[in-house]
């Protein structure tokens, strides 16, 4: 979730800090310092803002972000350990550095105690100061932009950022939200393309671990020998080639989450060193004696049934109990229809954004399946699952010439793929409780074949007749499952 002003030190994403070598707050009461440490730092290419008193000083705090806060011991109106207090119970990043006449060590532990990055005595050597300032505000930047990274991380995989509104999805998510937390392997199944890696990340981002790494496996695509080196590193000369000693992924993941994408391809062999890193937590890498411990969360995900892996001697049955502590199941699309115009806004806004077409002022996507289109979206049997459905809708975007998307930029796979599915009862009338979608396209359908019929099956003068282009009855055709060939033939 995005993280408040108040718990963090980030500035809000709207904050952007100046771009001189870095923002600076000097609160002291004493005018000939404050000057003084203007002159200094502003000759370096800092950006200085000065403030008399701890009052004046915390309430700058509150409006702008600063890379560095030089805070004086002595104010009038304060102690500058009292400041130091309140400073960190609203930021606890910023460095703040104590200049103090009296360094004592026991004013240095005191400082240190309260909050304070470091301390420098009264007077300073300037160069020393220079040096200290400029460490300090590039190793805040530094985990600034680190925290940055993970919030980033989070936000895209967070719950709310995971699209599905239907009763099967909430379920999954609900069980996602329990999990989350928790030190348990959990295997995630599901057809291909729904989903499985981006439910994986959600755990690994809502867990104690979120800020240890996420290492993904793709089991599929390497050979025994090169994902065990993968997984388990190797010594120097383990295998030829191997010139020099490499960390495998377990070792990088270490008190992270490490993900096996496609586990059920994984070789017996390899099965068996997995399955003893999960119980002893320990492993040698490649042409090594040497005992490697890791504290590493393991997620899986499989699209085959590795119950019937086991039963014919594939998949050992001890690691599939292991790794199915929690089974998460996610439901085809096909399953959850009802997700799809949502999951159309999501990815619509998204390939808008990449492409830069059609964007709002808001800098949400103006582009809109018309009803027709979407109703090829909502019959479509969506084999390839979401994956799928966000390939059609980046072509979409990228295909797209007004805000309202039409048909004619769908793949032809697609259309052809079944066509509007017209409820008729026994006497081939619509059905009774026909959708407003179906009334239509029966209506279009039936005026399609009589301009048709009227120009002995010619699409050219068809659709000159019905004032449309080629391009677009074709695929009105297509839509409608007008058997064209029969007809005309």
């Amino acid at each position: 979730m995005p993280e408040s002003r108040s718990s963090t030190a980030l500035p809000p994403d709207d904050v952007i800090l100046d771009s001189s070598k870095g923002r600076i707050l000097v609160i002291d009461d004493e005018t000939d310092i404050r000057e003084s440490l203007d002159a200094l730092l502003s000759l370096e290419g800092y950006t200085v803002e000065l403030a008399s008193s701890a009052q004046q000083g915390l309430s700058r705090l509150e409006h702008s972000a600063y890379d560095l806060v030089l805070l004086d011991l002595m104010l009038g109106d304060r102690s500058g350990l009292d400041v130091i207090t309140e400073i960190r119970e609203r930021d606890t990043e910023t460095p703040v550095f104590l200049i103090t006449a009296y360094g004592s060590v026991e004013v240095a532990v005191q400082a240190l105690k309260a909050g304070a990055t470091d301390y420098f005595s009264k007077p300073w050597n300037n160069d020393k100061l220079l040096l200290e300032i400029a460490r300090m505000i590039q190793a805040s930047r530094l985990a600034r932009e680190n925290q940055q990274l993970k919030r980033a991380f989070r936000q895209r995989f967070d719950f709310p950022n995971i699209i599905g509104k239907s009763e099967r999805m909430i379920k999954v998510l609900d069980t996602v939200a329990q999990v989350a937390p928790t030190r348990s392997t959990i295997l995630i199944t599901g057809e291909t393309g729904t989903g499985k890696e981006v439910i994986a990340k959600a755990i690994h981002a809502n867990s104690t671990r979120a800020e240890q790494p996420f290492v993904a496996v793709n089991s599929g695509s390497l050979t025994t020998e090169l994902l065990e080196s993968t997984l388990f590193g190797h010594a120097k000369g383990a295998f030829t080639g191997a010139i020099t000693a490499r960390k495998g992924y377990f070792e990088t993941a270490n008190r992270g989450t490490i993900f096996f994408d496609e586990v059920g391809t994984i070789s017996i062999e390899t099965q068996t060193k997995l399955l003893r890193v999960i119980q002893e937590k320990e492993f040698m890498p490649l042409g090594s004696n040497d005992v490697v411990r890791v504290d590493v969360r393991i997620l899986a995900a499989t699209n085959e049934n590795l119950k019937k892996l086991v039963e014919e001697g594939r998949f050992r049955e001890d690691l599939y109990y292991r790794l199915n502590v929690i089974p998460i199941h996610l439901p085809p699309l096909r399953d959850r229809k009802e997700d799809i115009p949502a999951l159309v806004e999501h990815f619509f806004n998204l390939y808008s954004r990449e492409n830069d077409k059609f964007l709002g002022p808001n800098g949400r996507s103006l582009l809109r399946f018309d009803p027709e289109a979407l109703q090829v979206l909502m019959d479509h049997p969506w084999p390839g699952n979401v994956r799928e459905l966000e390939n059609v809708v980046e072509r979409a975007v990228v295909l797209a010439t007004s805000p309202a998307v039409g048909a004619d930029v769908l793949p032809d796979s697609l259309l052809q793929a079944g066509g509007l599915k017209i409820r008729r009862d026994d006497s081939g009338s619509l059905s009774p409780d026909a959708s407003l979608y179906e009334i239509v396209a029966d209506f279009e359908r039936q005026t399609i074949i009589s301009a048709l019929d009227q120009c002995h099956w010619s699409q050219t003068e068809a659709a000159q007749r019905l004032g449309i282009p080629l391009s677009t009855l074709n695929q009105k055709i297509k839509r409608l499952s007008i058997d064209v060939k029969k007809r005309g033939g």
